[in-house]
C-alpha cells in the first residue's frame, strides 16, 4: 500500500479536482463526443454525493503531500437484495490517474469501500468491468472472487 495517499469522503470543495477524474473514467469507457454524458446526469450524481439521504457515495485518494491532488476516485451504493437481508454494496465506478497508476491508489479504494461497507452492515461488495480492461482485472482478481456472471442489459 501506498503510505503518501488518503482515502477519504469526498467533499463539496472537491468538484474542480474530481470532474478531470470522472471526465476520464467515463473516457475510458467510450463516453465522449456524441455519447457523452448529458451534463445533467454529472450534475445530479455530484448532488447526490452530498446528500446524506442519498445511498449514493464518493470516495477519493488524495496524494498526502500538503497538495489534496486527487489522485482517484470511487463511487458505490447500497441497495437491497433478495438473497440477503443486509444492504448490498455495488461498487460502481474506480479511476485512477494514469500518473498514478500502479502505486496501489485502486487497491486502496476498493479495500476503502470494503470498510464502509461493513461499517454500514453490508454483507457483500461486487462490481463489473469490462471483459478487455485487463489491467483493471489483474488487480480485481487478487481483492475479490470473479464468479463467471454475465452482464445482460436493455436500454429503455
Amino acid at each position: 500500500m501506498v503510505s503518501s495517499v488518503n482515502v477519504r469522503p469526498v467533499t463539496a470543495s472537491d468538484y474542480a479536482a474530481w470532474r478531470p477524474l470522472w471526465d476520464g473514467y467515463n473516457a475510458f469507457y467510450g463516453r465522449f463526443g456524441a455519447t457523452a454524458l448529458p451534463e445533467h446526469i454529472t450534475a445530479s450524481t455530484w448532488q447526490r454525493f452530498l446528500d446524506p439521504a442519498e445511498p449514493v457515495h464518493c470516495l477519493v485518494a488524495e496524494e498526502d503531500d500538503g497538495s489534496g491532488a486527487l489522485l482517484g476516485l470511487t463511487h458505490y451504493l447500497y441497495h437491497r437484495s433478495m438473497t440477503r437481508i443486509e444492504p448490498v454494496c455495488y461498487l460502481s465506478d474506480l479511476f485512477t490517474r494514469e500518473a498514478a497508476r500502479g502505486r496501489g491508489v485502486g487497491r486502496m479504494l476498493i479495500e476503502a469501500v470494503y470498510g464502509q461497507a461493513r461499517a454500514a452492515g453490508s454483507s457483500r461488495v461486487y462490481w463489473q468491468t469490462q471483459e478487455g480492461n485487463a489491467a483493471g482485472r489483474v488487480l480485481y482478481d487478487k481483492v475479490a472472487k470473479h464468479h463467471g456472471f454475465i452482464v445482460y442489459a436493455k436500454e429503455l
